[in-house]
């Protein structure tokens, strides 16, 4: 298996148990707010503050290797719609649908991203799909509605709501991954938190619900700092791994986070897990599918052709 790659898909599997944590997380975090927008707003400020620790420590060690500046009109105008919808759009639909919707459920509607991706990376991207990628994302599917116990719970407003954030997100992995060819990982990653951020906190104002953001709570502030560590984490390792391999690898890869989401909801919630061990093993063995180097071969040779 290609290095890069095998190091893209190791930083997506990082990002997938992130993101299982998260999602589980964020289910008790938005509803401790009691108001979505609030809490997405103060949440997404304090990743961007740690991103910009991050990559200002890591600038000094390396100067002119961490960030990149665009060089073309088009990539400002790609920033620009990773920033606006990818960071700030797409989070008020996720959360504000969160808060409605469990967080098993979330959880599977979040990683279809991986169906909407495929769907766009063949014609935009020009990836290429084989027979054993196929039968992984089945596999992967399969496995996710299993874990959020069918599918006939994906109707209601939140879950439609966090659908709708994740057929962004899937534009925005594709906006991104062009992006990545020119500019650095952090480059993209603090665009997306720092644009993102300015246009929730506006959002937040002309809502009127500015006053909120400086009175939190001990309890909020809890929520808001824990997680927003995590989502600097997320965002860190996620454009590390999307810069590394194909889009299609890494949000197949991505999907392991429903497995950690819903094994944290059967602990904690009590709910009974071995009739899940079997999705659970769906995901994982279609996760590992897309990680052979029999996969890698394949696509080596489908491109010397």
């Amino acid at each position: 298996m290609n290095t890069t790659r095998r190091t893209g898909l190791l930083l997506a599997f990082g990002t997938a148990c992130i993101s299982g944590v998260a999602v589980f997380l964020n289910s008790y975090g938005v509803k401790a707010f009691g108001d979505a927008s609030t809490y997405t707003t103060a949440k997404n400020v304090v990743a961007a503050m740690v991103l910009v620790l991050l990559t200002g420590a890591i600038s000094a060690r390396r100067p002119g290797t961490v960030l990149t500046r665009p060089s073309r009109p088009g990539q400002w105008a790609g920033l620009a719609v990773v920033g606006v919808f990818g960071g700030a759009v797409a989070f008020l639909l996720f959360f504000e649908g969160l808060a409605r919707a469990s967080s098993t459920d979330a959880a599977f509607l979040h990683k279809t991203l991986l169906v909407w991706v495929a769907l766009l990376a063949l014609p935009l991207l020009g990836e290429r799909l084989g027979a054993i990628h196929v039968a992984a994302i089945a596999l992967l599917v399969i496995g996710q509605i299993g874990l959020a116990g069918g599918v006939t719970t994906i109707f209601g407003q939140g879950q439609l709501m966090v659908l709708g954030a994740t057929l962004v997100w899937a534009g925005e992995v594709v906006v991104a991954k062009r992006l990545l060819a020119d500019l650095s990982s952090w480059t993209v990653g603090l665009t997306r938190m720092g644009v993102g951020s300015v246009v929730l906190v506006a959002w937040t104002l002309i809502r009127g619900q500015g006053g909120a953001l400086t009175t939190l709570t001990g309890n909020q502030w809890m929520w808001v700092l824990l997680t927003g560590v995590i989502l600097a984490g997320y965002v860190s390792t996620w454009f590390a791994a999307l810069s590394r391999a194909p889009a299609v690898d890494v949000t197949a890869v991505l999907v392991v986070g429903a497995v950690i989401t819903a094994l944290l909801a059967a602990g904690v919630k009590g709910a009974p897990l071995v009739p899940q061990l079997g999705w659970v093993a769906l995901v994982l063995a279609g996760a590992a599918l897309v990680a052979t180097p029999r996969r890698q071969a394949q696509d080596e040779l489908a491109s010397s052709r």
